[in-house]
């Protein structure tokens, strides 16, 4: 099996948290590429896809609400915010499902821009914003407020409780509001504050995750072929004996057992941990 198929496959088994890392690293990558080929090529492109403060701008250019948290300006960027991303993403999931996380990821990136943009009414802050930071706020400061006192262990640190973790990130950037980067920091606050909304609203019984889901299940159905109803022929024949299934069955019990056993040790010791054997049997199963 190739590296193509061996990515194929953590992407399918690594669950939303790989897979929106994948996403960020796939769409960051040939811009990067392109940028050393082609600079005003690529300023072209991100100009359609980052979000601006200027409501005149973002009005002209809504999807850029939505774009922005998807692209990174650097290396350095891109791998500080993946790792954040997969630390967050992991505490968020020891709590909630993979669709709350997706929901929270992509209505925090939303709600941040709509900060980001409301700074510039309120501090006349005129520039434009890139990242997948403020989601990623949303998701760790979520994670915080529904369990505040849960233990985590540091390299170097030793254990903290998860609201210290969370607080310094918020102290961080507050200090750094008068910085250059106001607006982005104006973002990762906006974040933050929808994460712990949505806990809050969560606890009295309304999920906004399920915009989400429910947007991305509307589409989802709308692209799916319809399939139409077959002719059913029904033939009776008594002197015919019933063909063998019973090997069938058990054959296919058994493939089914082995893919059990194969998803049991990813979840348990990582995808990394599978024989070559058994990465080349579970990419055969998952065609």
């Amino acid at each position: 099996m190739g590296i193509i198929d061996d990515l194929k496959m953590q992407y399918k088994t690594g669950g939303i948290t790989q897979q929106l890392i994948f996403w960020n690293i796939g769409i960051a990558i040939p811009l990067f590429l392109l940028y050393s080929f082609s600079s005003d090529t690529y300023l072209s492109i991100m100009s359609w896809l980052q979000l601006t403060s200027d409501p005149a701008e973002f009005i002209v250019k809504p999807w850029t609400l939505l774009t922005y948290g998807f692209l990174h300006v650097g290396i350095l960027h891109l791998l500080f915010n993946m790792i954040m991303l997969n630390f967050a993403g992991r505490l968020f999931l020891t709590f909630f499902t993979q669709k709350q996380f997706l929901g929270v990821y992509i209505l925090g990136a939303i709600f941040a821009g709509l900060v980001f943009i409301g700074s510039f009414f309120l501090f006349n802050v005129k520039a434009p914003i890139i990242g997948a930071s403020g989601a990623i706020m949303a998701v760790l400061i979520g994670s915080a407020t529904y369990a505040p006192l849960y233990q985590i262990r540091l390299l170097l640190i030793g254990t903290v409780k998860l609201w210290h973790i969370a607080f310094v990130f918020l102290i961080l950037d507050l200090i750094q509001l008068p910085t250059d980067n106001m607006g982005g920091h104006i973002a990762h606050l906006g974040g933050a504050l929808f994460g712990f909304a949505y806990i809050k609203i969560l606890q009295n019984g309304t999920d906004l995750s399920l915009i989400v889901t429910k947007i991305i299940n509307f589409f989802a159905n709308l692209f799916k072929p319809r399939k139409g109803t077959p002719f059913k022929k029904v033939h009776r024949n008594v002197s015919q004996p019933k063909p063998k299934t019973a090997s069938k069955i058990v054959v296919k019990d058994k493939a089914q057992q082995q893919i059990d056993e194969i998803l049991d040790k990813i979840s348990q010791s990582g995808y990394d941990s599978l024989t070559k054997e058994e990465k080349e049997f579970l990419f055969k199963a998952g065609k």
